[in-house]
């Protein structure tokens, strides 16, 4: 047989490997099993995925609810402090304006500020020194209709389907008075602290005006100051956020000052049509009381009705009815979808929801100030959702910096990646933009 010379060396350079891999040292030793680790699973798999996102968003929910209870009731406790400035808000919103306006005919700060209030406050005085003359005259006439009136209530009740006698009625009587005898403590109780409701209604107002004042005269350095306490990356949003919600308020206040003057003139009109004494005073009521959205008109319109009941009897009292409910479907259908909707972008049920909520929670003030601080939200939520100060002239002109560090001096490009901003593409300048950019922050 022959041999190939190469097959020696194959065989030797297999014994060298052979003889290698027998001198390398063994291999660790397998751990004994009470040794070994377990094997970490993940913990998102033990959970579902749908349990996971309404866990996230419970604790953050819940911290808001925390959050703003405790709020409400930090304010609640100062509510002396609160209400006038927030009234002082919702009529500067109103003057301003007027006051605007005057600066316009180069009139001086403080002489248009001193102008415009003077007219104010002479405007509710005529209507004051009005209403309670009428109201003198009216309470002369009202004595007599109104004894009038129960006499026929005690008519019906003798002789209409309860068919009460003398005795029964005299007995009833006897019990109301004892009732009231028997709760003196508490009449005299509420009398004092209606004494000390008075005393900070007082305080209250003298506060409203001195803190309508400065608004109207200072009003751009308060805020000013106000945007400063926040952090610097986040004075341009704020700034923009609450020009913007304060555009807002303004517009909620001149729209329902229109809604309630349609409101006291179809009432008080009606009335006075009809024959209802007091027809002045109860229109300026329902003016007053119209500030309460949906609701407001609604409980002074009842007013009018048992007015119309006591004064001239249960005909008169279906009319003036009637009329009440006319004048609320031209609110709820043409004034709250037409007018209110536009100005304040909010859905009729929920303002008669913020109606009820605020009432639940603070009373007439919650009531009155639920609706513009809804507003006010909503609208300034928008405006930082769509990060409009990154191209609101407005903004531009303050020249907050920015989050880099730079200062917004003109329409700044979006910080969002890629995407380009309305800002940044080609098209219309940010002075164009504004009042897209205000339309599409209150829808």
């Amino acid at each position: 047989m022959q041999r190939f010379p190469a097959a020696k060396p194959q065989r030797a350079l297999q014994r060298a490997v052979s003889r290698g891999a027998a001198a390398l040292p063994d291999p660790l030793p397998p751990q004994p099993p009470e040794m070994r680790q377990p094997e970490r699973a993940d913990d998102r798999t033990d959970v579902p995925f749908a349990l996971r996102v309404a866990a996230s968003w419970s604790w953050r929910l819940g911290l808001v609810i925390v959050v703003g209870g405790a709020l409400i009731y930090l304010l609640t406790r100062i509510s002396l402090l609160v209400i006038p400035l927030m009234i002082a808000g919702l009529v500067a919103a109103l003057l301003l304006p007027v006051k605007t306006a005057l600066r316009r005919r180069r009139v001086p700060n403080g002489l248009a500020v001193a102008i415009t209030l003077l007219a104010f406050f002479g405007l509710i005085t005529a209507a004051l020194l009005l209403v309670g003359r009428q109201l003198a005259l009216g309470l002369a006439s009202l004595g007599g209709e109104a004894q009038t009136g129960v006499q026929q209530m005690l008519t019906w009740l003798s002789q209409g389907p309860l068919q009460l006698s003398a005795s029964q009625i005299d007995q009833y009587l006897q019990d109301i008075g004892n009732a009231v005898q028997s709760n003196s403590a508490s009449i005299l109780s509420g009398a004092l602290s209606f004494g000390t409701t008075a005393g900070h209604v007082a305080a209250g107002t003298l506060l409203t005006v001195f803190a309508l004042i400065f608004f109207l005269l200072d009003g751009g350095r308060i805020w000013r100051f106000l945007v400063g306490l926040a952090p610097s990356r986040a004075r341009a949003a704020v700034d923009g956020a609450g020009r913007r919600g304060w555009m807002s308020m303004a517009s909620y206040v001149r729209v329902q000052m229109l809604v309630a003057a349609v409101d006291a003139v179809g009432i008080g009109v009606g009335a006075a049509v009809i024959g209802v004494p007091l027809a002045l005073p109860l229109g300026v009521l329902v003016f007053l009381g119209s500030f309460i959205p949906i609701v407001g008109a609604l409980a002074t319109g009842s007013v009018a009705v048992l007015l119309a009941l006591v004064a001239n009897g249960w005909v008169n009292a279906l009319v003036m009815l009637a009329i009440v409910f006319l004048v609320q479907q031209l609110e709820g259908h043409v004034l709250q979808p037409l007018v209110m909707g536009p100005a304040v972008a909010l859905h009729p049920l929920a303002v008669v929801l913020a109606v009820a909520g605020g009432t639940l929670l603070a009373g007439i003030p919650g009531a009155l100030f639920s609706v513009p601080i809804l507003a006010v939200l909503n609208t300034s939520v928008r405006y930082i959702a769509h990060r409009a100060w990154e191209y609101d002239p407005v903004v531009a002109r303050a020249g907050w910096p920015r989050a880099g560090g730079s200062v917004i001096s003109g329409p700044a490009a979006s910080e969002r990646g890629s995407s380009p901003s309305p800002a940044s593409t080609p098209g219309p300048s940010a002075a164009e933009q504004a009042p897209a950019l205000q339309r599409e922050t209150s829808q």
